[in-house]
């Protein structure tokens, strides 16, 4: 995809100079093909491992947090969808203790409201409209933390919280429960819209807004979801560029749709690995629609993979961020 004005482009010095993820893959559709590309770029002012780098700084920059854009080509016209994922921007933590899940720890602190605040005004002026998408459960410790974060931005009128119990919704055998949040963000979602020109390189439609998600980790559940909703994006640029009829959706061509799905599973392999040292979880949840018996035993592989890589060798990972970072 030469020459790709992305949408996000002018705020790359923001993220690390050399992409975190690239996949691209070739559509064939109604023998009319197309190019999708998918870029996910980290950013550079709060990096770290799963368990070591949690929540927000100060300043507002949260952990974990990534830009990630799915691009298309078709016959000349270029188009490209953009989401964003990071850590829940409250200040917390979780102490590595040896306990297969530390107990979460919410820091008390009097500038609490500011860093969100600082948080999310970055945000608006990046990416203009933003919809955080909370995917954390709402009991236990991650219910305390969910809990915490709807009431500080809550506070913010710019920004819509849209809360999604995402283990409870769509646990056991009920992705397509997925369509229930859908509903909720479906408005924001159309008119936050995605960029396209034209093939002399002449903006058509500019994302006018983004949606933010988050679960704890920001890799298996924020995964499902955000492929979910870039399918959403890519049926919805197919449909206006006329590959697709507006009765068609790229998961009827089994082919493409293989093609679709592969690439966000191995870009969520990537992030996870670079977080958590491991593979993500869910992978059927994107591939299938739906957990396999082989998925669960892998899952659970992953699982003990990341006790024992949080537990006794993220540490010096961290601490080679940290020296990565002061030598910039």
């Amino acid at each position: 995809m030469p020459n790709y004005v992305c949408f996000s482009r002018k705020y790359k010095y923001f993220f690390l100079n050399q992409d975190l993820s690239f996949q691209t893959g070739h559509l064939k559709l109604k023998d009319s093909p197309a190019t999708i590309a998918l870029i996910s770029r980290r950013c550079t002012r709060r990096l770290g491992t799963r368990l070591w780098r949690r929540g927000a700084n100060l300043e507002g920059d949260a952990a974990n947090f990534i830009e990630t854009e799915q691009l298309l080509e078709f016959e000349g016209f270029r188009s490209s969808f953009l989401q964003i994922r990071g850590s829940i921007p409250l200040l917390w933590e979780q102490i590595v203790d040896l306990s297969y899940k530390p107990q979460l720890n919410i820091i008390d602190h009097e500038e609490t409201p500011k860093v969100v605040e600082r948080h999310f005004h970055d945000l608006l002026q990046r990416y203009g409209h933003v919809v955080a998408v909370d995917l954390t459960n709402k009991q236990g410790d991650e219910g305390l933390l969910s809990a915490a974060y709807a009431a500080e931005i809550q506070k913010l009128s710019s920004v819509r919280y849209v809360s999604f119990d995402f283990h409870h919704c769509c646990g056991g055998s009920n992705f397509d429960n997925i369509e229930l949040l859908y509903d909720q963000i479906a408005e924001d979602f159309e008119k936050n819209g995605y960029f396209l020109i034209d093939t002399e390189e002449k903006i058509i439609l500019e994302q006018r807004g983004v949606i933010r998600s988050n679960c704890i980790d920001c890799l298996d559940r924020t995964n499902v979801t955000q492929s979910y909703l870039a399918r959403k994006s890519l049926d919805s640029q197919l449909q206006r560029l006329g590959a697709l009829s507006s009765n068609e959706c790229i998961s009827m061509f089994t082919e493409d749709f293989e093609i679709f799905k592969t690439m966000w599973v191995e870009q969520g392999d990537e992030i996870s690995l670079e977080y958590s040292g491991t593979h993500a979880l869910k992978r059927d949840l994107v591939r299938y629609g739906k957990q396999t018996m082989t998925g669960l035993i892998k899952d659970g592989m992953s699982a003990i993979s990341r006790y024992f890589l949080n537990n006794f060798q993220d540490g010096i990972r961290q601490a080679c961020c940290r020296h990565y970072l002061t030598m910039k």
